[in-house]
């Protein structure tokens, strides 16, 4: 069943090709806004230490909600309301990382010591620039991915919905972001979900679909894996980053 799935095809449109051409944009941001960047810490966010054990949270998780509806969303209304809710968060965060661009609660980006857990903050820290905080896209990015989901088959939603909370707690304990970056890309995700996902029926979905999307978000979780273990094996081969 998970095969036969699979095999129907996935056609490739403009808005997903506008969608990944954004993705690059979002490291310009910061040399085009000119402007001095904003805090916006809660006496909160001091009371957040920095865990390094939940980069391993935040990569794996993120990556598993980037994935999931690759492979759950099949059909293809669903599938263009999907990606007309990612261009609306991504756009909406980059009009405001333009004009209120802000800098990550990293009191130290030096990390040092020695282990995996520190060598993935390493590299968290030099891939992800500590700019664009609010709203955090990370978070946006993975509950619009979780409710997609959500309208495919429940079960699958809400297990997808509580990993993209637990990626919004993982961006807090790594100093990603702040509190309210957080909540406002909870509330941007949502505004795109009433805007376009909303109104999908889960009785329009195929039962074949809905039948095996449980399976394919194992097969997610396999991928996952994998990519852990290569990065395992970067680490073990003495990769810097």
């Amino acid at each position: 069943m998970v095969t036969e799935s699979l095999r129907k095809p996935y056609r490739v449109t403009m808005p997903m090709v506008v969608l990944v051409l954004l993705v690059p944009v979002y490291l310009f941001i910061p040399l085009a806004a000119h402007r001095a960047p904003h805090v916006p810490a809660l006496s909160l966010d001091d009371r957040v230490p920095l865990q390094p054990a939940w980069v391993l949270v935040y990569g794996s998780l993120y990556l598993f909600l980037i994935l999931l509806p690759v492979f759950v969303v099949r059909q293809d209304e669903h599938i263009r309301r999907t990606v007309y809710a990612y261009l609306t968060v991504w756009i909406a965060a980059y009009v405001c990382f333009f004009f209120y661009p802000t800098v990550a609660p990293r009191a130290d980006e030096t990390v040092v010591g020695e282990g995996f857990v520190l060598w993935g903050l390493r590299f968290l820290y030099s891939a992800d620039p500590p700019y664009n905080c609010f709203p955090s896209l990370h978070v946006a990015h993975s509950f619009v991915s979780a409710l997609s989901s959500y309208r495919v088959h429940r079960g699958v939603g809400i297990g997808a919905s509580a990993c993209a909370f637990v990626v919004g707690l993982s961006t807090l304990f790594t100093k990603q972001h702040y509190i309210l970056d957080v909540v406002a890309g909870f509330v941007l995700a949502y505004v795109a979900y009433v805007l376009f996902l909303r109104k999908t029926c889960r009785r329009d979905v195929p039962e074949l679909d809905r039948r095996v999307a449980p399976a394919l978000a194992l097969v997610v979780i396999g991928i996952v894996v994998l990519c852990f273990a290569f990065y395992a094996v970067l680490y073990v081969l003495g990769v810097e980053v």
